[in-house]
């Protein structure tokens, strides 16, 4: 094992479990005297280990936490520079993936992860949301009988044609404890029979969101950029549903270069790459100011200032939301309703003319309630997974 700052065991009076201990039926506060136990953390995508860090911090006081990332997004930049920043040091396990066919991607994931699994014996799977690594960690963990804990539990968008939606019932289906965001969340898996390992703690990315705010705000990202707060848009495309259909790529890229309003638009690599293919990335950097990926803080800072967010990422719809800036999303539906009923999120799909309507007219006046808890949500996933036995 590999020591980090995010990594610090405690062992002498918490000596480990064997892999065949079970969760809890109902869930614990901490115990002094509990017994330390190993969680395994796999994570794939950049936001994944965004959301991660605080609860790697948290769980990593009195447990030992396996790191595994399976570089789903297949750059460096999304991956291991983030490890970098949030100070969660190098992976103790890196899978070599090399096809980007999503089946088969999913099929070589589970079978490199059963290997690691076995290997560390972990009693504890964590995983973050609805990514094919989040599926492939829980279908390993559940052929390594090896219980496994879900952060963002009980989300539903209804919206059964995304994959997302899929992943995200296979994984409540198997995990045994269930760490909910929110009571809607929650909600939504009583509907569904689950109630057993279920508990809202709130969103593990309103406490990263709170914990950089005050740096965030301090980055001059801005005045690099050479625009005007409370002038610009910032966009980000880089979901499947979007970049797999050049029509809608096309809708979208064509609402930001006809706004009439200054875009700042960090390009995913993936995202340049479907933007070549489609004979659209000349025409949109020479309307729209695109820039490679922005770190967190100069994302944070940048989304800030916006007088509004185009936007297909689940997470910064939950940012745009916390900081008060308005938020049209180019998709259907969105499982982060919370932001749709207070008023702040308009999911209007991807037609151009739709996008557009929004960009330009789009304005809140609704208060925002405190759907996403206080900021501790890692830690009360920490003392949760504490009190295991």
């Amino acid at each position: 094992m590999k020591a980090s700052a995010a990594r610090t065991y405690a062992r002498e009076s918490c000596p480990s479990r064997g892999r065949g201990s079970n969760l809890p039926e109902r869930l614990y506060s901490a115990s002094p005297h509990c017994r330390a136990v190993k969680v395994a953390t796999v994570l794939g995508t950049r936001s994944e280990i965004i959301r991660a860090a605080p609860v790697c911090r948290e769980v990593g006081q009195h447990n030992e936490v396996v790191l595994i990332h399976t570089g789903e997004e297949r750059d460096p930049r999304m991956g291991e520079a983030v490890f970098r920043a949030f100070d969660l040091g190098r992976p103790d396990h890196e899978l070599g993936l090399t096809t980007a066919e999503p089946t088969k991607r999913l099929a070589s994931m589970i079978d490199e992860l059963g290997g690691i699994l076995r290997r560390e014996s972990p009693n504890l799977v964590l995983v973050f949301g609805d990514s094919l690594t989040a599926l492939a960690a829980t279908l390993s963990a559940e052929t390594e009988r090896i219980p496994v804990g879900h952060v963002e539990a009980g989300l539903r968008s209804f919206d059964r044609s995304s994959p997302e939606e899929t992943h995200r019932h296979l994984i409540d289906r198997v995990s045994r404890a269930l760490f909910c965001p929110t009571s809607a969340a929650a909600e939504n898996l009583h509907r569904e029979g689950i109630v057993q390992g279920v508990s809202i703690v709130g969103d593990v990315l309103y406490d990263v969101a709170l914990q950089y705010a005050q740096a965030a705000r301090e980055r001059d990202i801005v005045a690099r950029l050479g625009v005007r707060p409370g002038e610009y848009v910032v966009a980000t495309v880089h979901h499947g549903a979007a970049l797999d259909d050049p029509e809608a790529l096309a809708s979208i890229v064509g609402a930001l270069v006809e706004c009439g309003r200054p875009v700042v638009f960090p390009v995913h690599p993936r995202t340049r790459e479907r933007l070549e293919g489609a004979g659209l990335w000349e025409p949109v950097k020479g309307r729209v100011m695109t820039t490679a990926p922005l770190d967190y803080l100069d994302f944070l800072g940048l989304l800030m200032r916006a007088a509004k967010v185009v936007t297909d990422s689940r997470g910064v719809q939950r940012e745009a939301y916390y900081f008060g800036v308005p938020c049209v999303t180019v998709a259907d539906s969105t499982e982060w309703i919370e932001t749709v009923e207070d008023g702040w999120n308009a999911p209007v799909g991807t037609d151009k003319e739709d996008v557009l309507h929004a960009i330009l007219h789009f304005n809140p006046s609704g208060t925002k309630t405190k759907s996403f808890g206080d900021g501790h949500a890692a830690e009360r996933i920490a003392r949760i997974i504490d009190g295991m036995t």
